[in-house]
């Protein structure tokens, strides 16, 4: 494993290196049709593992990182800012979003099993469709629907594993050299909403709905890449009752439902690169079955969003985490 530098807790994001991620909480979109980006309502608390020694699992010390608190078929997406370019691996449950392919500690390029930053600007779900994703929602491990299990047939890391890659010395002075002011242009939105219960069970990522957004292939090579300081987490998905009985904290609200959040006037969102290529599907990951699908569920109708309210969007320390074996 090559050398792994120190990752941070900055205001509830992380922050490995140069580049911010945010978890952000949002509304779960239906598992039928195909639906712009809702925004996030606030970002989850995050917590170092390490700060809870006498209640978090034996196992989460081991493999260390930081832990969320996120109910059962919540959705979540990534947020991520960088000052500079940057590879990105996600995992979820050690398998990879983008690719589909198990976990490893090296970049790839055929089939691509990372995120370009800061082409990409968020990750909403698992890379399974041209020009679309299937958007993450939180479910418990052994339930079976969890992508690590549908992938790999087993459900044990569950969570989100994060793996982030600079450039090279002389890439980035290449880049200095060659960069133009880019300005951002999105804010969080933040909305709370009511309680509801959960399980007691560790959490791992399944697949909700289908998502307009699309997943960059990276024009760099991997040479450009210094794999020599890279900078990695193990993200620990808490249950409600986990989060309580680890931190001694009330977990936050669950998010609104679709009726509040279109009452409050919230928008959607579209997102074109006009410069950028979309990776083709992982093919492991388009037979993934939805949590729906896997679990049972009656979604609600679901009026179809207004044009009017889609906005489309272009060319857009605290103390260390510790990293354990996982």
């Amino acid at each position: 494993m090559t050398r792994s530098a120190p990752v941070e807790i900055v205001r509830d994001q992380l922050g490995l290196g140069p580049v911010r991620v945010a978890f952000q909480r949002t509304l779960r979109i239906p598992e039928t049709g195909l639906h712009p980006l809702p925004p996030g309502l606030g970002r989850f608390p995050l917590r170092r593992v390490a700060d809870y020694p006498d209640t978090a699992p034996a196992e989460w010390l081991s493999r260390g990182g930081i832990m969320l608190p996120i109910y059962q078929r919540e959705a979540m997406w990534l947020s991520f800012r960088a000052v500079e370019p940057t590879a990105l691996q996600v995992g979820v449950g050690k398998v990879c979003a983008v690719s589909g392919l198990p976990w490893i500690e090296r970049l790839i390029g055929d089939p691509q099993n990372y995120v370009a930053l800061p082409d990409q600007p968020w990750l909403d779900g698992i890379n399974a469709g041209d020009g679309f994703i299937r958007q993450f929602v939180a479910v418990p491990l052994g339930s079976g629907a969890t992508v690590e299990g549908q992938v790999t047939g087993q459900e044990v890391h569950g969570g989100v594993q994060l793996r982030a890659v600079g450039l090279t010395q002389q890439a980035l002075a290449a880049w200095h050299a060659a960069q133009t002011l880019r300005t951002e242009c999105c804010a969080d939105l933040v909305l709370d909403g009511g309680p509801l219960p959960a399980p007691s069970a560790s959490m791992g990522l399944g697949a909700g709905g289908r998502m307009r957004q699309e997943v960059y292939a990276d024009d760099r090579q991997l040479v450009d890449y210094d794999e020599s300081g890279v900078r990695r987490v193990f993200v620990h998905l808490c249950s409600a009752a986990q989060w309580a009985a680890i931190t001694g904290e009330v977990p936050p609200p669950t998010p609104v439902d679709r009726d509040a959040y279109v009452s409050a006037g919230l928008p959607w969102f579209d997102f074109y690169h006009a410069d950028a290529r979309d990776l083709a599907p992982s093919e492991a990951l388009v037979h993934v079955k939805s949590v729906g699908k896997k679990l049972g569920a009656e979604e609600d109708p679901f009026v179809p969003v207004d044009p009017k309210t889609v906005i489309a969007l272009g060319g857009v320390s605290p103390d260390a985490v510790t990293d354990g074996k996982w």
